[in-house]
């Protein structure tokens, strides 16, 4: 609505139409006058027969006001009905006017919230764009003050010069003209300080030449694209430029080199070899049409290409002279000196060898052993009473440890042959002695317990005999010494007769050339990776030495007597335990000292790809008549599949090579795996794939092998005696022979008369002659002693009754079941099938 004079009115609440004004207020500062007018409030009344929505107290008490049918007590308790309403809407009206004021408080703490950390950034902001202005200032500051006096120190070199000639008088007047502070030699500078700084100069290649010594900072803020650049870039870019600036390009002069090239090369290696860049042979291989990446192999032929285009002179090598770097070297006899013997303690299982040698170092290894058997082979240093050293090597006795005790025969000087007075010569023996007269090494025969009861040492000496092992109380060469491991007896003895032996020989080796050695054991250890025991038999092996040992090579990271201790070299004759190689190697590998890691491994890839091609080579031989026949042959023998786990190399060796001795025509064992360490989840997924056990000897699973075992129903077995191994597999093994039926005869009856019965066919009549003719048994039939039927009898009757069995003498009557052709006369043989269990032996 509008008031009389055209302005705009707001209509409010009360008042009797009194007019006013109403200044209201806007932002930027702005105001605004309005006329407000009050309006009367509006009655609404009520159509005429309406109910009435709201009862006043009044009508309570007024009958006349309160509708009709309601009571006193009704109409009470709609008032208090009412009331209740009206409080809860009042209390509701209360709770959402205090939420609302909380929600505004939220709301206004938040905006300060937010307006207080705008200004700190704003202030933040504000200081290290303030600080990066301060810096900048400073910098170009100092750029000012270094250019300064640069100009100042060119003007000063200029003086003496200028000073040589007569001064010019119109120069004199110019130059006391010039403002003060500035040289004549400087440049014409801007005023504008920042104007200076900022426009390029025209000499920034000289600036940069001359900004003196290059700096880390310098590298890496790298050239105009912000492109970092190394250390090394950076001062070829400096050399370039200073060579320049001398008067040209200075050429390096071109190295022609001897180049090795093999029967197959790596490109990168042809171009290390050469001292060129990879990706200028990569680049020469591919204009030769050779699209080749520089891990890819190339063959002679075109690396002479390759070495003949840059520029160098080829030497053709064949694969296997990687070799000679390790060849045999003559030591001079002027630097060779005594070195302890090696002596090997060999003889049958249990014949006391590991106890003789305790006595003798006075040390329990016996205890160590599990099953009480040695079962690696241990090597010790024993210092006598008279100060000389005594290298013993401790090697099994037991028949699957064949291999072993041949690698202890090969590295050992004297073999002490432990014979038990108590059992005489016994089948490890003899082979012992077999494998020290294969080595040509002098024996020395221990005839052990001879403290028990019952020994008899002359029947050792006796049984020797046998085996062309002559004693010297005999009357022979070989040194033979009775002792007891138990009591310490002709200990004394053994060792003289061992010194007497050594000085004999005459034991010299050169410590001071590079050390070669034999591997006397190798294992996989969980806290030390590969571990060798090597015997030291030419030279010292040092701590830090590299070596190639077999297919694996290494450096040496620690040397570990065999007391345990950490010694920092080893000299000839010595054992040590050799830390540090890249994988296991094999028992009876050669260790020899090498000059570079690059030999090394040169050696040591050669050696193992010469060992995979011999290994494809031996499976590539073979007809196809021959893998026809043995596919033929293997179909009708059953295979136990295992895999095999142990601590030790040689443990390993000995346990595949009595697998491969269990089993005959029908079954056998075949290994799929053996290695060195612990059951690794691998080994289970190959056993879970061929539905074979694993046999851990010495060894224990890990807890990811045993989860995946325990899921794919793997078994897998423990062992620490090879005795106990050997006996569950031939057990295995035997399960799959197939069950020995054999046949025993119960008794014969003879055909007295044929008769032809209705319904059952011919009959015959027969008298038992011997044993028991019983229903369920199998039956022949013989005529002339010949077996023209073998079968089962359908009916077996003494008169007219069907009994299960009739006794020798007595008569019966017979049916063969499908068959009619008896006659009187004939013999019919009686017998029952049983089935045996077969075993391996």
């Amino acid at each position: 609505m509008s008031d009389s004079d055209g302005k705009k009115t707001l209509g409010i609440r009360g008042g009797a139409g009194r007019p006013g004004n109403v200044k209201q207020s806007f932002s930027h500062g702005r105001t605004k006058n309005v006329v407000v007018e009050t309006k009367r409030k509006r009655v609404v009344v009520p159509k005429p027969g309406a109910a009435k929505a709201n009862v006043s107290s009044a009508s309570v008490g007024d009958p006349s006001r309160r509708p009709a049918g309601i009571s006193d007590a009704e109409m009470e308790r709609r008032l208090a009905a009412l009331k209740l309403a009206k409080a809860r809407e009042a209390e509701e009206a209360a709770k959402r006017e205090a939420e609302e004021k909380q929600r505004a408080e939220d709301r206004a703490r938040r905006r300060a919230e937010i307006e207080a950390k705008e200004a700190e950034e704003k202030e933040r902001a504000e200081r290290a764009k303030a600080k990066a202005e301060e810096e900048e200032r400073a910098r170009k500051e100092a750029e000012i003050a270094k250019e300064r006096a640069e100009a100042e120190k060119a003007a000063k070199s200029a003086a003496p010069k200028k000073a040589a000639r007569p001064a010019d008088p119109a120069e004199v007047e110019a130059a006391a003209s010039r403002p003060a502070g500035r040289p004549s030699s400087a440049p014409r500078k801007s005023n504008d300080r920042n104007d200076r700084n900022d426009r390029p100069s025209k000499n920034a290649g000289e600036d940069k030449r001359r900004s003196g010594k290059l700096t880390l900072n310098q590298a890496l803020r790298g050239g105009d694209g912000g492109r970092q650049r190394s250390m090394a870039s950076m001062k070829r870019k400096q050399e370039r430029a200073r060579q320049k600036a001398m008067g040209g390009q200075v050429e390096r002069e071109k190295v022609v080199r001897d180049v090795q090239v093999p029967e197959a090369i790596v490109v990168s290696e042809l171009a290390n070899r050469m001292a060129e860049r990879v990706g200028d042979v990569v680049k020469a291989l591919m204009n030769m049409g050779m699209m080749v990446t520089q891990n890819q192999t190339i063959d002679a032929d075109t690396a002479e290409l390759i070495v003949e285009e840059f520029g160098h002179k080829i030497s053709r090598v064949s694969a296997s002279d990687v070799e000679d770097v390790i060849a045999d070297v003559q030591d001079d006899e002027e630097k060779l000196v005594s070195r302890p013997p090696v002596i090997t303690v060999m003889g049958h299982v249990d014949h006391g060898k590991t106890s003789l040698l305790d006595a003798i170092r006075k040390a329990k290894v016996v205890a160590g052993e599990a099953g009480g058997i040695t079962q690696h082979i241990g090597a010790y240093q024993v210092k006598t009473d008279e100060g000389k050293l005594l290298t013993f090597l401790d090697t099994p006795g037991h028949a699957a440890f064949t291999s072993m005790r041949a690698r202890g025969a090969q590295v050992t000087d004297i073999v002490v042959l432990v014979v038990a007075a108590d059992d005489a010569v016994m089948p490890q023996t003899i082979e012992a002695i077999h494998h020290a007269k294969a080595a040509g090494v002098p024996m020395i025969v221990a005839i052990n317990k001879i403290d028990r009861p019952e020994a008899n040492p002359d029947k050792v000496r006796t049984d020797l005999l046998q085996h062309e092992v002559i004693v010297e109380k005999m009357s022979g060469e070989v040194q033979d010494v009775e002792v007891s491991a138990i009591n310490g007896t002709g200990l004394d003895d053994l060792l003289e007769a061992i010194s007497l032996q050594a000085e004999l020989l005459d034991l010299k080796a050169n410590p001071d050339r590079a050390a070669n050695g034999a591997v006397i054991e190798a294992q996989l250890d969980v806290g030390r990776g590969p571990v060798a025991t090597v015997l030291v038999q030419n030279g010292t092996l040092h701590k830090g030495d590299i070596f190639v040992v077999g297919e694996q090579w290494g450096r040496v990271r620690a040397l570990l007597s065999d007391k345990g201790d950490r010694i920092n070299d080893a000299g000839p004759s010595v054992p040590v335990e050799v830390l540090g190689l890249n994988g296991t190697p094999e028992a009876g590998d050669v260790l020899n000292v090498v000059e570079t890691e690059a030999q090394a491994r040169e050696i040591a890839d050669y050696r193992a790809h010469a060992a995979k091609e011999k290994r494809a080579a031996i499976g590539a031989a073979t007809t196809l008549e021959q893998l026809m026949a043995k596919a033929k042959d293997d179909e009708n023998v059953a295979e136990l599949p295992i895999l095999v786990k142990a601590d030790v190399q040689g443990s390993a060796e000995a346990i595949v090579q009595a697998m491969e001795k269990i089993g005959n025509d029908e079954v056998r064992v075949r290994v799929l795996h053996s290695g060195v360490g612990a059951i690794t989840e691998s080994d289970i997924g190959l056993a879970e794939a061929s539905e074979a056990p694993v046999f851990g000897f010495n060894v224990r699973a890990n807890a990811s092998a045993r989860n995946s075992a325990n899921q794919k129903g793997v078994e897998i077995r423990y062992y620490s005696v090879i005795y106990d191994l050997v006996d569950d597999v031939k057990a295995a093994a035997s399960g799959l022979l197939s069950a020995e039926i054999r046949e025993n005869f119960i008794g014969y009856a003879s055909i007295k008369e044929v008769f032809k019965v209705t319904g059952v066919g011919r009959v015959a009549g027969c008298i038992v002659t011997e044993g028991v003719a019983r229903r369920s048994a199998g039956v022949r039939l013989l005529r002339d002693d010949v077996v023209i039927h073998e079968g089962t009898l359908k009916t077996l009757k003494r008169f007219k009754d069907e009994v299960k069995e009739v006794q020798s003498g007595q008569e019966c009557g017979m049916a063969f079941e499908n068959y009619d052709d008896i006659r009187p006369g004939d013999v019919i043989e009686i017998f029952e099938r049983e089935s045996v269990e077969r075993t391996l032996k």
